[in-house]
């Protein structure tokens, strides 16, 4: 099993705590002016959400935990759960709609994900950083109302609402940002 002594401490390192997975969310390091280094970290469970702080003294060592992350597909939603493919093996994971987050206003049927699994139970997907999605309904919007940064809510074809400037009307292709959940641009519709 291999471990990380704490020089190797950083953000976004995957870690095990008592047979648990944690992801390192905030790493910093401090000198007192007596005694050894301390290395306060704030890390997030890969499991159950939760957050934990725990200091660590120069010179301790913790285990990598068993986390792997690979491509696969989205392929249906059947009421609160969702099924993905890994695009190299086939195997289907299936993922509870807590696991799934916010990441599900932005997933549409054959999309390409990020997996994270653990002991081959699936914990959490990250869409693309950016999605283009169809307009499913955009109200009207009033003439002569060009003061900027006016917003109206869209519904899109995942069933996500979002806010989106005046000029976008229903069937337009829009780009959105899957970590913001912000519009960025108006476009084409996607090559099939």
């Amino acid at each position: 099993m291999t471990t990380y002594n704490t020089s190797d401490f950083r953000k976004g390192l995957k870690v095990q705590i008592d047979g648990v997975p944690y992801l390192m969310v905030e790493m910093n390091f401090r000198k007192p002016g007596k005694g050894n280094a301390l290395y306060e970290c704030k890390m997030k469970n890969l499991i159950r959400g939760t957050l934990l702080d725990r200091t660590y003294r120069a010179g301790q060592t913790l285990e990598a935990a068993d986390v792997t992350e690979f491509t696969s597909q989205f392929l249906y939603r059947q009421m609160d759960t969702f099924v993905f493919m890994n695009i190299t093996t086939y195997e289907q994971y299936e993922l509870s709609k807590e696991q799934v987050g916010d990441a599900w206003m932005f997933l549409k049927d054959g999309m390409e994900c990020s997996l994270m699994v653990y002991n081959n139970n699936p914990l959490a997907v990250t869409p693309p950083n950016h999605v283009i999605l169809k307009v499913e309904y955009a109200e009207p919007t009033a003439r002569g109302n060009t003061a900027t940064n006016v917003q109206k809510p869209v519904k899109l074809e995942t069933g996500a609402e979002i806010g989106v400037p005046p000029f976008v009307n229903t069937g337009d292709w829009i780009r959105v940002d899957t970590r913001t959940g912000e519009y960025i641009e108006r476009t084409k519709a996607p090559e099939e």
